[in-house]
């Protein structure tokens, strides 16, 4: 019952937020350049969606997002499920991570400017040391939650490491693994348009930065909607990894 609410009581939740805004800039007479209705931005969004260079800028920030999210899933989960099973290795190297994990990454831009330039390449490293650590840290929990008696087993088996891993191990930190993948795709798109705000000259955060500039305030809105319709977009593709991969969780089988 609760989960069709939700398939209405959402809708309708978006519904006033978005009558409360029209009244809001109706009643105060707000001006335009300070809050466009959402019909003038509705209005911009669908202009801009109607320029062929805009899917190109979409293509950008789509490209530098997703490329940095895999790059920090495949060495985010490897070297989690190396410092989860060496407890030795993960306390020498936790003082380092949680000071890197703590540093502001977007200080980090200039340095990546410098290094790959002001291409693609700096906006994708970005994406990707903002994606690692949440990744980490998740398949590093969810190796060291494997029940002992689960190992115990293995070993009565004579399994191998590896066997293992494969058979016990990964299949336990899958959930632990895929909810760091969906604190990931967020942070990934945040730090891909990050970049783009502060050393680009291609892809949505780019033209959000060129509309501002150009005192097109409705336009910047209309950016605005496009980032956040790709990153709902890329959130809920993971989201439903989730249910594909692991069924079984009680995370997604409580929703069915």
């Amino acid at each position: 019952m609760s989960r069709h609410t939700a398939w209405i009581a959402t809708p309708l939740l978006l519904a006033a937020l978005v009558l409360i805004w029209d009244l809001y800039v109706r009643v105060f007479e707000v001006s335009p350049f300070i809050l466009p209705s959402p019909l003038e931005v509705w209005d911009a969004t669908v202009l801009l969606l109607s320029q062929p260079r805009t899917y190109g800028h979409i293509w950008v920030t789509l490209f530098e997002t997703v490329a940095g999210f895999i790059i920090a899933v495949v060495v985010g989960i490897g070297f989690g499920a190396l410092l989860g099973k060496i407890p030795w290795l993960e306390r020498t190297l936790n003082p380092l991570i949680v000071g890197l994990q703590v540093m502001p990454k977007v200080a980090l831009i200039p340095l990546f400017i410098v290094w790959f330039g002001f291409g693609m390449t700096s906006k994708v490293v970005l994406a990707a040391v903002i994606a690692f650590f949440p990744i980490m840290t998740n398949t590093i929990l969810g190796i060291k939650s494997v029940e002992r008696g689960h190992r115990d087993v293995m070993q009565s088996l004579n399994a191998s490491a590896w066997a293992t891993f494969r058979d016990v191990e990964l299949p336990n930190a899958l959930p632990f693994i895929l909810t760091g993948m969906e604190v990931g795709i967020v942070l990934a798109t945040i730090g891909a348009i990050v970049g783009e705000y502060l050393g680009g000259s291609q892809g949505l955060g780019y033209m959000a930065v060129a509309t501002l500039n150009a005192f097109d305030v409705k336009a910047m809105f209309g950016v605005i909607m496009l980032l956040t319709a790709l990153g709902l977009i890329l959130y809920f593709l993971v989201v439903m990894l989730r249910r594909y991969v692991t069924p079984w969780h009680e995370s997604v089988a409580g929703q069915h």
